[in-house]
């Protein structure tokens, strides 16, 4: 059996030294050998020889225990000298699942402490499973450090660390590395820049913007009939142009971009907007009307723009017409004719007998080459908003005017406060289009809402950063409307007082284009309101709707549509919630009755008016009380009037008549020159020489 034994561990030396510990029980050469313990050798090697066999599993846990005993230690280090370094470590890793801390066998010498490592949001339960704790141990050494958290609730990393601190753990915390995308970096999208200027060999000729300008009713837009061959001003309502229209037309092969603006008093925003987007303005004037208050304001306005003035006087075929007149009153604006020794192009035309029309174009042509107007067609495409409106099954809309560049259908822009992507381009014509170069008019479909009239339309390079620019745009709107208020002071508080006692008409306002809707809000807001306030509490673009009915219902206000229609259900609405709707198609008429709708809120004034007086010249004291004998000095007493009674021009009392007679009889009224009776009221104390003055009060209707 003992040489079964030493056979076994002949594999490897570093084995010999384990084998060598169980060989004294089972040989007596190896008792021999060992001179300090002979005597108990000997009767156990027999015994354990027989276990050692069977149970060889067993041996190997007990090997620490065998080489705790003293005896052993000697034997061992004379035999097994040169595997002695390895024995240490390897009890050591043995013990150390069993207290599960395998991550400090990691790192045993340079941090005492384990790592931990969390990702913020630091969430209480995440916590405690990283620590391998209860949840409710996390919440008290939390409540030790006076925060109170649940355990779905998240805290700082600074009391993370304390926490894992108190556990014995180093707490790692992340470093934010923006560079690497690790967290959300806010970017702020800029408007894109003005391009730069582009060479010469990029530059096209483009169509010139002639725009049209001139006072009501001069022939503005029958002349552009002619040139148009259209009837415009025929679809137009009472004959007026409402709003901007751009048009294009080709003449001898090259195109000519139009616009007509209104000539009414209240477009002055409009006229404005065609000056700055033009490059020619011809001003039309009436050869039987001369300059009119519209015709200077658009001086003035193409002046400020420094675009090229032109003068086409029209209605040469009436009989009054005088033309030297006309140019007579534009040498005094500065405006010297060419036959006159200036520069300015006068041209005496007639759009309804088409005389000089031609003539008119060619001069046009012949500016444009002189101005030599190009544009570079590669740049990013960037346009000015003519007109804008909602359209239905369109949604909203903008008619602009390409200055540079190319829009092409699917381009992302930006304009004004809103964003969009061009889903459809419609010409002049209402066909539809896949691009417009420079100076070309189109409607451009796919804004995200309604810009203003005069905004830009800036291609960007792509849908997000438009969506992004529109949302901060919007966003600072937001934020002005949220400002705090002013406060209430002494000096103001007695005018808001009188203020609140002023009526107000609370109107609602709905136009069809953008530029009509500007006209009309600032034509109502410039009528005089210092008896009266007009409230607009809403004013917007396209037909009339339930929800302007509620909002009229709630505010008590009356809804104005100016050139839009009512749809069905908002009609109902409002007959069974008693609005009154009030449709308009010319300008006039809305400004007039809205006007008139005001002065009526007003309560009239009273007014008095003296019709007569009486000499008291003696008193009666009868049963009912003093009754004074009079003598009407001029005009007559009436009973329903009032009488006011005056002592040395003081006035004394002020009230009705309770009598009026003519000896025993009560009459209405007592003509100058006759005596009668007179009882003012209550009051008795009357004296001779006493002057009643008899009065009326009128009421008359206030002016605004």
């Amino acid at each position: 059996m003992a040489e079964k034994v030493t056979k076994k561990p002949s594999k490897d030396k570093a084995a010999k030294p384990k084998r060598a510990s169980s060989v004294p029980r089972k040989s007596p050469s190896a008792a021999e050998e060992a001179p300090d313990s002979p005597p108990a050798a000997a009767p156990e090697l027999k015994p354990v020889m027989a276990t050692v066999d069977l149970l060889e599993p067993k041996k190997k846990v007990k090997k620490p225990e065998g080489q705790r005993k003293p005896g052993l230690r000697p034997f061992i280090q004379q035999i097994g000298t040169p595997v002695i370094p390895p024995e240490p470590p390897a009890p050591q890793p043995a013990p150390e699942p069993e207290a599960a801390a395998p991550e400090e066998a990691g790192t045993p010498g340079e941090p005492q402490k384990k790592v931990l490592h969390i990702k913020p949001p630091i969430i209480v339960k995440d916590l405690a499973e990283h620590l391998g704790l209860k949840p409710f141990q996390i919440i008290k050494d939390l409540m030790a450090l006076n925060i109170f958290a649940n355990i779905n609730q998240t805290v700082e990393p600074d009391i993370a660390a304390k926490v894992c601190d108190l556990h014995g753990f180093f707490f790692e915390r992340e470093k934010k590395d923006t560079s690497k995308g690790h967290h959300k970096v806010e970017v702020k999208v800029e408007a894109p820049k003005e391009p730069e200027k582009p060479k010469a060999d990029d530059l096209l000729t483009r169509a010139p913007i002639i725009t049209f300008m001139g006072h009501v009713d001069h022939g503005k837009t029958s002349l552009l009939d002619a040139i148009r061959k259209a009837r415009v001003a025929a679809g137009e309502a009472g004959g007026i142009t409402q709003h901007i229209g751009a048009y294009s037309v080709e003449r001898n092969g090259q195109k000519i971009t139009f616009l007509d603006t209104p000539g009414h008093a209240a477009f002055t925003a409009m006229r404005a907007r065609g000056a700055t987007v033009t490059d020619i303005v011809v001003l039309v004037v009436a050869a039987d009307d001369g300059l009119m208050p519209q015709t200077l304001e658009a001086i003035s306005h193409a002046k400020a723009a420094k675009v090229q003035i032109m003068v086409a006087i029209n209605k040469i075929d009436l009989p009054s017409a005088n033309i030297d007149r006309v140019k007579t009153q534009l040498q005094e604006q500065g405006l010297v004719p060419e036959d006159w020794g200036g520069e300015i192009i006068c041209l005496p035309v007639s759009a309804t007998k088409g005389t000089g029309v031609n003539e008119l174009l060619d001069m046009m042509t012949l500016q444009s080459e002189i101005l030599e107007l190009k544009a570079s067609a590669t740049v990013d495409a960037r346009c000015t908003v003519i007109e804008a409106q909602v359209e239905q099954g369109r949604g909203p809309t903008a008619t602009v005017i390409v200055r540079m560049g190319t829009l092409r259908v699917g381009d992302s822009f930006i304009c004004g406060n809103y964003w969009g992507k061009v889903k459809q381009l419609i010409n002049d014509l209402g066909k539809p289009v896949k691009e417009a170069g420079p100076a070309t008019p189109v409607k451009v479909l796919g804004l995200s809402g309604l810009p203003n009239a005069g905004d830009e339309l800036m291609v960007m390079d792509s849908e997000k950063s438009a969506r992004l620019l529109g949302e901060e745009r919007l966003v600072g709107i937001r934020t002005d409307k949220l400002t705090t208020p002013k406060r209430a002071t002494l000096e103001n508080l007695f005018a808001n007082l009188a203020a609140d006692q002023k009526p107000t008409l609370q109107a609602v306002i709905k136009t069809d284009v953008q530029g009509s809707l500007e006209a009309i809000v600032s034509s109502l807001q410039n009528i005089p309101q210092k008896k009266i306030t007009l409230d607009i509490i809403h004013a917007g673009v396209g037909p009339i709707t339930d929800s302007d009915v509620l909002l009229s219902s709630a505010s008590n206000a009356i809804i104005i549509g100016f050139n839009t229609k009512t749809e069905n259900s908002a009609a109902l609405a409002a007959k069974r919630e008693n609005i009154q709707i009030k449709l308009y198609s010319i300008i006039y008429e809305l400004l007039d009755q809205v006007r008139d709708a005001m002065s009526g809120m007003l309560e009239p004034e009273l007014r008095e008016s003296v019709i007569g007086h009486a000499e008291v010249r003696q008193i009666f004291d009868l049963t009912k009380g003093k009754v004074a004998g009079c003598m009407v000095i001029d005009g007559r007493i009436a009973r329903t009037a009032r009488a006011r009674l005056l002592r040395r021009r003081q006035p004394i009392y002020d009230g009705g008549l309770a009598t009026l007679r003519r000896f025993t009889d009560d009459v209405k009224e007592v003509r100058a020159g006759l005596e009668c009776g007179i009882k003012l009221g209550d009051y008795s104390e009357y004296m001779a020489e006493d002057i009643i003055e008899c009065y009326t009060l009128e009421k008359i209707p206030q002016q605004l």
